[in-house]
């Protein structure tokens, strides 16, 4: 079961590029966030044309995240389910697919330490871990895709100096990170793949691709029984290449299960 995920910065930009993609690849599930779409405007039949069902959670202009199943697609939820006021952003969608409760997040940028959004960030991440936490037991065969905005430590950036008093990069929001993890979470790249310099997101600006000024903020955290099935995971830098791609790229990872 190959199941990835990408931020693609604008659905409608990279709708094209995202077909290619699936038709080489061929994952059974991808996960997609920044889709920047209306429920209405996402390509559920141009999906299907290529084998996958769909469902989205979006706002417009603004965030939206999917799921892409060859596998099956039952039980969606659209942002969190909880006893809490809705989340005002479309961050948060999952899905079962083949036997998997698949999640695929966009997790808040937090902007600045001392802005109100970095402690909405604070907040979301303590929301998903007892949303998931709470409805899973660590036994289960449970991933949390997607965009994290957290480079989990100082080897998922390029140059740890350049981001003093920066997020992305703050104890708090790794704590939040390491604490989801705890639970039983496995980040089955890194776990593969120990060596500095792999990286997911690359400004546009400066040519930060080429010179390999990146961070890793886009991760599959895959539960105990699954990361135990790992037989593969990808940094798939060729999807950053070429005419219009997004500033992240694709992540992929692999699962030999019965």
């Amino acid at each position: 079961m190959r199941i990835a995920t990408w931020n693609v910065n604008s659905l409608n930009a990279r709708w094209p590029r995202v077909a290619e993609w699936l038709t080489e690849m061929e994952p059974e599930v991808l996960c997609l966030q920044e889709t920047k779409l209306g429920d209405e405007d996402f390509p559920h039949a141009e999906a299907e044309a290529l084998g996958y069902q769909s469902v989205h959670h979006g706002q417009g202009r603004w965030n939206g995240v999917a799921i892409l199943s060859r596998i099956g697609i039952d039980s969606p939820q659209f942002g969190f389910d909880d006893d809490q006021a809705p989340d005002p952003d479309a961050r948060l969608i999952a899905a079962t697919c083949g036997g998997v409760r698949v999640h695929s997040v966009y997790v808040p940028n937090g902007r600045s330490l001392d802005d109100d959004h970095y402690q909405y960030k604070l907040a979301w991440l303590a929301r998903l871990q007892s949303g998931v936490t709470s409805r899973h037991a660590p036994t289960d065969h449970v991933v949390v895709c997607g965009d994290f905005n957290i480079a989990p430590d100082d080897r998922d950036v390029w140059d740890v100096g350049e981001f003093v008093d920066s997020t992305h990069v703050s104890g708090p929001e790794r704590d939040a990170l390491r604490e989801l993890m705890a639970w039983g979470f496995h980040d089955v790249f890194r776990d593969r793949y120990p060596d500095e310099g792999l990286y997911t997101y690359w400004d546009y600006r400066g040519g930060s691709f080429h010179k390999k000024m990146g961070m890793r903020i886009d991760l599959i955290l895959a539960s105990t029984p699954l990361a135990e099935r790992s037989t593969f995971a990808l940094v798939d830098r060729n999807a950053r290449k070429g005419k219009k791609p997004s500033d992240h790229t694709a992540v992929i990872a692999e699962f030999d299960l019965p």
